[in-house]
């Protein structure tokens, strides 16, 4: 007697956004999975969303106000690091929560682990003795950072917060822009952050147009996918590691979308797009470094791709 032939199973959904939130609910962390109810699918209830993704938040929250525990899957350990406050003012920003004590904290935490410059080391050595990434060094005296410093900066900025910890932080954001001459795509996308906050609209859309030269002259941006083994990689980087249009310009608003034409915009997005992979999330093109790490930062990245296409109206919801 013939045995059944066991059904197919369903074809994977075409609904992007679906396909990515059962990745999530599979992979990611709560903080994340919260996030994306709050962005995608908040309902009634994007009020409730908020406090949830605010509440997910809080477990890494230290004493000192900053925030540690691998926030940042690249930084583990207990301690409070910049970067992880970079994600966690992020994280607050998209839940409409920038502001307040808890914001008031943040950046009594980054005066207390500020450089002399006023800004923000790449790492604080508070870090030494935990798994990182090895690309991030630790150093007892460290030099002060664009990369970690400008996006915070910008994002503050971006809200309306004032505290004194901004001006020398923003003076050392503009300075350090100025004079940039040969960078690269992590340094670029940062300084776009801060571009795309700071008070001073004229000088900041003065300083983009000088910063998107920059881009391209380095190639900087992939402009052409199907040949982006032609451009450039950065020195450590992973092989593949590229930057599109859309890292830079990750909203029509941004000061680098006039960087590049809407060809070279269309081409990008529809690269990100065609990224998504056959278990709904997102690649992370950077070098992996240990598992959970790499494990922890797919949804993120995912998120952000959403975020992007949504943006550009390449998303249903």
């Amino acid at each position: 007697m013939a045995t059944a032939t066991p059904p197919a199973p369903p074809p994977p959904s075409p609904d992007p956004l679906a396909a990515a939130e059962r990745f999530m609910w599979l992979t990611a962390r709560v903080l994340e999975q919260r996030r994306l109810a709050h962005c995608f699918r908040p309902g009634s209830a994007a009020e409730y969303a908020a406090d949830t993704v605010v509440t997910a938040l809080e477990a890494y929250r230290s004493p000192d106000g900053g925030y540690g525990h691998g926030l940042d899957p690249d930084l583990r350990g207990p301690v409070s690091q910049p970067a992880h406050a970079a994600y966690a003012l992020r994280v607050l920003d998209a839940a409409g929560r920038c502001a307040g004590r808890r914001v008031e904290e943040i950046c009594r935490y980054l005066t207390a682990v500020s450089t002399r410059d006023g800004a923000l080391p790449a790492v604080d050595p508070a870090l030494r003795g935990y798994p990182h990434a090895p690309w991030l060094a630790i150093t007892g005296d460290p030099a002060a950072d664009l990369t970690t410093t400008a996006p915070i900066v910008g994002l503050l900025h971006r809200n309306e917060v004032w505290h004194a910890w901004l001006f020398r932080a923003t003076d050392f954001c503009w300075a350090a822009i100025d004079s940039l001459g040969k960078t690269h795509p992590y340094e670029a996308e940062a300084a776009v952050a801060f571009l795309d906050g700071a008070r001073d609209r004229q000088r900041a859309e003065a300083a983009a147009d000088r910063l998107g030269r920059l881009v391209r002259e380095q190639r900087l941006a992939v402009l052409e996918p199907e040949r982006r083994d032609r451009y450039p990689v950065g020195d450590g980087y992973a092989p593949g590691d590229h930057h599109f249009p859309h890292d830079y310009a990750r909203r029509p608003d941004s000061v680098a979308r006039r960087w590049f034409s809407e060809e070279e915009m269309a081409r990008s997005l529809d690269y990100l797009a065609a990224e998504q992979q056959d278990d709904g999330g997102w690649p992370v093109r950077r070098r992996s470094w240990a598992q959970l790490p790499a494990l922890e930062s797919r949804p993120i990245a995912t998120l952000e791709a959403l975020l992007t296409l949504r943006a550009y109206g390449r998303l249903a919801n």
